[in-house]
């Protein structure tokens, strides 16, 4: 098959199963690989989707300056899709952004505009939409896709993997296990699924250190995962209970993603399947699982893959473990 462009390859992800990885467990595991989209990563299907349906409707027009706050993955998606549309975009970043998703986005065309102040919880997102709205104020021609409350964020996923998933599987999931950020795919696969499986539980892993689901903000150091600002999509009463995993449980998963499966998967993929290992642990019958892994590992070879940094990030992983211990009071269970 020969497509128009690029942005027509966006989607068709397979399913793979994690047989090897979860080979002494009861469960089966399944994994749709959105790595494998052709700007690297999940965040293609959304962007494309606001872009194009943007420009349909006219509330985006060839003049138009699109900005984003991203950690990486959806400016790196934006800045593909408006090269392709001829379109100017800015990506609203914070120190946190890799030095290679840097290069990516500039080598598309794209423009940085860097935040260093931390907002209130001592992350980057807050102060990032602030400069956002500035520069809305400052020039009449831009476009801000505003990946935390747009609806068409959550509807790409309900179209896209959701769609997908009930075509190529045959039978219905137990669990779907998914990482929550802006919250857009896990709510548009979750209500397609539901659709079709309303029995399946849903379960959102979050990192250790966002204040998504209540918990008190902390340090954390991978992006595309947790945040330091509640999204406007985020409707936590549609899912269940949330499992929290930080950058070193990530890290650990996704080097045994690698080792097990040949899957070189970025640290928010690590993250579902430290999830999923954690709870079927504890599962006293067969299950089946289904996850996504969002994108790819070359991003995060200065972090996830750095065993300087994995040092680091273990050493933090067990002095929270001990502070925890020793700040529980004599006769209460950990």
């Amino acid at each position: 098959m020969v497509f128009r462009n690029i942005l027509d390859c966006i989607g068709g992800t397979p399913i793979v199963n994690l047989s090897r990885l979860f080979k002494d467990s009861q469960c089966e595991v399944l994994a749709k690989l959105e790595m494998v989209n052709p700007g690297g990563s999940i965040k293609d299907r959304p962007a494309h989707y606001i872009i194009e349906h943007g420009l349909a409707d006219g509330s985006i027009t060839p003049r138009s300056h699109i900005i984003e706050s991203s950690s990486g993955n959806f400016a790196i998606a934006l800045a593909m899709i408006c090269r392709i549309h001829g379109l100017q975009f800015t990506a609203v970043v914070d120190p946190n952004l890799s030095p290679v998703n840097r290069q990516i986005i500039q080598c598309y065309g794209g423009n940085i505009e860097l935040v260093t102040e931390k907002d209130r919880q001592g992350g980057y997102l807050e102060t990032r939409i602030d400069r956002v709205k500035r520069m809305l104020r400052e020039q009449p021609d831009a476009i801000w896709t505003n990946q935390y409350a747009n609806e068409r964020n959550w509807q790409s996923h309900y179209n896209g993997e959701g769609e997908e998933i009930l075509r190529d599987l045959d039978r219905p999931v137990d669990y779907l296990v998914l990482g929550v950020s802006t919250s857009g795919t896990i709510h548009g696969i979750t209500r397609r699924l539901r659709e079709a499986w309303p029995g399946m539980k849903v379960i959102p892993v979050d990192a250790f250190g966002s204040v998504l689901f209540g918990t008190p903000p902390a340090a954390r150091e991978l992006p595309g995962l947790g945040a330091s600002r509640v999204p406007e999509l985020l409707k936590r009463d549609e899912l269940g209970q949330v499992i929290l995993v930080d950058d070193y449980e990530s890290a650990i998963a996704c080097r045994q993603l690698v080792k097990h499966e040949g899957i070189f998967a970025g640290a928010s993929s690590g993250s579902v399947i430290a999830a999923i290992q954690r709870l079927s642990a504890h599962l006293t019958e067969p299950a089946r699982f289904l996850t996504i892994l969002p994108d790819r590992g070359e991003r995060y070879l200065d972090t996830v893959y750095s065993d300087q940094w994995l040092l680091r990030m273990k050493e933090r992983h067990f002095s929270r473990i001990a502070k925890r211990f020793t700040d529980t009071p004599v006769g209460q269970t950990v």
